[in-house]
């Protein structure tokens, strides 16, 4: 028999019985949230997914903070999302604050609540950052045959393949992902980088375009040329400065073709780097509130 997600919300009335009662069968995940609040809902949804990958080796319960305000003060809740564990009748763990999903299963791995292949894929993508690639293709290959359905072992073994310019082989493991799972933030991302590396393909090559504009720096073609070319090359802050100067100076080039083209390159670095997506975010919102 395959087991079961335990998820449920608890009131003030229930929550003796149904969280601190069965504290001793599992460690119980609850998320003090708002239901109109936009991070309570992503920290449940996390949760409840989290709940179903690890079935019956965590219990997740949600308290809405608006029904429950025993709780509330009883728990001390001052901002929601609020996530407290509970372990054998007492509190374990307290966070305030949206986590992200690898925060979320590092707390889980404190309590033993372990998905291997995740562990291998993890373990793989530092080993690429790191240089050691060909130890991270071994590891992500075990994975996949330890798990065929993790779709994420996959789309880092596409972005492996990417960042080794092995595009055939991108390209193929790439098509053979559900839909769904390609228009994710992840599979965006992949989208977006081949056919970047495409485009590049077909343009004059990264040197004569950069001689190109250093006789006529106003030639939007060969910079934006540039840009497809330097973006491909992951010089990520070369292909904006140009993208970012014809959209000073030529907002309508090719019906606003640098903006698309930002916009793209930002979609495809969020997953990995936020903090640089945002700030480019915020640079284009400046540009076109001029």
């Amino acid at each position: 028999m395959s087991k079961e997600a335990i998820i449920f919300e608890v009131s003030d009335a229930s929550f003796d019985k149904y969280v601190i009662g069965n504290s001793n069968k599992a460690p119980i995940f609850v998320v003090f949230m708002n239901v109109w609040s936009e991070p309570c809902n992503n920290s449940a949804d996390m949760f409840s997914r989290l709940a179903s990958e690890f079935a019956e080796q965590f219990i997740f319960a949600k308290v809405d903070v608006d029904e429950n305000k025993a709780l509330v003060e009883r728990y001390k809740i001052e901002h929601v999302p609020t996530l407290k564990v509970f372990v054998d009748g007492k509190e374990a763990v307290s966070e305030e604050g949206q986590l992200s999903e690898d925060e979320a299963r590092a707390l889980l791995k404190s309590f033993d609540i372990v998905n291997e292949t995740e562990e291998k894929r993890l373990q793989a993508r530092q080993l690429h950052m790191q240089g050691e690639t060909q130890d991270a293709i071994m590891l992500l290959t075990l994975a996949i045959q330890q798990d065929p359905s993790n779709t994420k072992v996959a789309m880092d073994m596409v972005q492996i393949f990417i960042d080794m310019g092995e595009i055939e082989q991108a390209h193929s493991l790439f098509n053979r992902l559900p839909e769904n799972i390609k228009a994710n933030e992840t599979g965006l991302s992949l989208t977006g980088q081949l056919w970047i590396i495409e485009e590049a393909a077909k343009t004059a090559g990264l040197q004569n375009l950069k001689e190109t504009l250093l006789s006529n720096p106003d030639d939007y073609n060969a910079r934006f040329d540039c840009a497809i070319c330097e973006i491909a090359q992951h010089n990520t802050q070369q292909a904006l400065d140009h993208l970012f100067y014809i959209q000073h100076n030529n907002a309508d080039y090719k019906d606003g073709a640098a903006k698309e083209m930002i916009v793209t390159i930002i979609n495809t670095i969020a997953p990995n780097d936020p903090e640089t997506a945002q700030k480019y975010r915020a640079q284009l919102a400046g540009l076109l509130a001029v």
